[in-house]
């Protein structure tokens, strides 16, 4: 822009004594922005059939034995946990915490570390969903939800050090 104008004051008349009017360089027109799928860039979910029944297994290796999921917006989907390791529950207890889209993982995890009694941090409870009850080995959770609108939200164990690793994605058409 002020090349521009520098060539404007400085006279930018051509041969003939005429001046030419710099080019249009706005982008008023620019091409209309396309509309992906919610979570279009998450790889396999193509893969991934909508479902009303989420069945979820966490284990003593800290980690989900699923981490995609895909329902519709709007309406009711039961999620079923479970807890399939064998450690003591004070040393390796877990649970699924559904969090809004744009929540910060990492604050939301290091704020439950000290939350009691289940680790769900209460200045921070406008970011959760939903979540099931923390389970030691081979103890279960059956909770129903809905999200409101289409999105990605991301799903956390919340037991200290778990986030890094036990997470996944619920996609929401």
């Amino acid at each position: 822009m002020a090349t521009v104008l520098f060539l404007a004051s400085c006279g930018g008349g051509n041969e003939s004594g005429t001046t030419t009017a710099p080019a249009d360089t706005s982008t008023a027109a620019a091409a209309p922005a396309t509309t992906e799928a919610p979570g279009a860039d998450i790889p396999g979910i193509d893969s991934v059939k909508v479902t009303d029944h989420i069945k979820l297994d966490g284990s003593d290796d800290m980690k989900y034995d699923r981490t995609i999921f895909k329902i519709k917006a709007g309406q009711d989907v039961k999620l079923s946990f479970k807890n399939i390791g064998k450690l003591p529950k004070e040393a390796m207890s877990h649970n699924v915490v559904i969090l809004a889209p744009g929540t910060d993982i990492q604050a939301f995890g290091e704020a439950a570390v000290a939350a009691k009694p289940d680790h769900i941090p209460q200045a921070m409870a406008s970011d959760v969903i939903a979540h099931t009850k923390l389970l030691g080995p081979g103890e279960s959770d059956e909770i129903t939800f809905k999200v409101p609108d289409a999105g990605v939200y991301d799903f956390i164990c919340t037991f200290p050090g778990h986030f890094g690793t036990m997470r996944g994605k619920i996609v929401a058409e």
